[in-house]
């Protein structure tokens, strides 16, 4: 576990648009309390992949934390382990219930996120909680009231009831039911035989 002053401290490269980082990602993954998305930047601070999931509650085990981090960036980008120095940036933002303020769980995480960058040849980025006030960048203090963590119940939902009920639909045009004609046996045979 990291503390804030110990992360603060630690030379973070700071995200030159966080606003509008935060907003791309919630608008990629429409993350929901509980949910961590992992992003990776390339040198122009653009996006190139992210992976959202799903954490245990209560966990405050780094270790933990680091694996799945690891498991999501092997998935999503190639390491840069062969690099003399990263290039890329790995960024966390975890959508979670609670005061905007550094948590012992927010610690955790950001012991995950250094480590599980140093392990895929990424450096470690910015550390975003979202919250229902809104987003923070822990440790830099830049934040904004929107998106928050009730954000996504706002966004749009692609499932199959947003389709018009069957009784509002047109009728297809009734047909009149005519039976195949059907070929008799004997002329199956003889085209059979000829």
């Amino acid at each position: 576990m990291l503390d804030l002053e110990t992360w603060s401290n630690s030379g973070i490269p700071l995200l030159r648009a966080p606003r509008e980082f935060v907003a791309e990602l919630h608008q990629r993954h429409l993350p929901q309390p509980g949910t961590t998305v992992v992003a990776v930047l390339d040198a122009q601070h653009h996006v190139t992949a992210s992976a959202s999931f799903a954490a245990r509650a209560h966990i405050l085990d780094g270790w933990h934390h680091r694996n799945a981090i690891l498991t999501q960036l092997r998935q999503v980008t190639p390491h840069d382990l062969r690099l003399a120095s990263p290039t890329r940036t790995a960024v966390l933002l975890r959508c979670r219930e609670g005061s905007a303020d550094w948590t012992e769980q927010d610690g955790a995480w950001m012991w995950a996120l250094r480590d599980a960058s140093a392990l895929h040849g990424l450096r470690c980025g910015s550390y975003i909680a979202l919250t229902p006030t809104g987003w923070q960048s822990l440790g830099d203090g830049r934040r904004g009231r929107n998106p928050h963590s009730g954000s996504w119940a706002d966004g749009p939902v692609h499932t199959v009831t947003e389709f018009a009920p069957r009784a509002a639909r047109e009728p297809a045009p009734e047909r009149p039911w005519r039976p195949a004609a059907i070929t008799s046996i004997d002329t199956v045979r003889r085209a059979a035989t000829s």
